[in-house]
């Protein structure tokens, strides 16, 4: 069996979007506003030499929202396996959910579900898993979010939290009872970590 890296996309591959019109952050709704973040090319680049399968496990509500198409997706995915590309790196494996459980803010009906794929729920990640053959012990899901954290841990993988952990996130964690193995500043920071482990 392989060992993978899950990582979640908006945030730790790519950096979030700021929309001025309604003063949010927001994913990237077209491959226009599309954009690595700093040092992404590198780590992921080894993340591949250190052996692990890469997998991108990512919450997509934006099509199940009206926000963006199918196709826009597409094109966004396909941009950012170009820009990796160029730069020696690669991805394994890329798995979103497009549901959302909330009827309030869901425009596309078909994609209103309370699914077992949305993060914080390990379903993408057992997908992956099933399909590409990994051992979930030991693999990792890296990612900037309490969800990513929690679907990692209830997928049986160890995390890493990417970001500082301020008060706010330590409250966050204790009240929903998880723990990150690790936390690392950014992607670069979590190679390191690995490499340790």
């Amino acid at each position: 069996m392989k060992k993978a890296l899950f990582l979640d996309k908006d945030g730790v591959i790519n950096e979030m979007v700021y929309n001025p019109e309604f003063g949010t952050i927001d994913s990237p709704l077209s491959p226009r506003e599309f954009k690595l973040v700093e040092g992404a090319i590198r780590a992921i680049k080894l993340f591949n030499k250190l052996g692990f399968l890469t997998v991108v496990v990512s919450n997509q509500p934006a099509v199940a929202k009206g926000k963006m198409t199918l196709g826009l997706l597409a094109e966004i995915d396909k941009k950012m396996k170009k820009e990796l590309a160029k730069g020696g790196a690669h991805l394994d494996g890329v798995y979103y959910c497009l549901h959302h459980p909330d009827k309030s803010q869901v425009k596309i009906k078909k994609y209103l579900k309370n699914c077992n794929c949305r993060k914080p729920k390990p379903g993408l990640i057992l997908k992956a898993a099933k399909e590409l053959n990994i051992d979930l012990s030991k693999s990792y899901m890296i990612g900037d979010g309490l969800i990513d954290v929690e679907a990692g841990e209830r997928a049986g993988c160890k995390t890493i939290f990417l970001g500082n952990l301020k008060n706010y996130w330590c409250e966050a964690m204790q009240k929903r009872k998880i723990k990150p193995d690790f936390v690392a500043k950014n992607l670069l920071e979590a190679v390191k970590i690995i490499k340790k482990a």
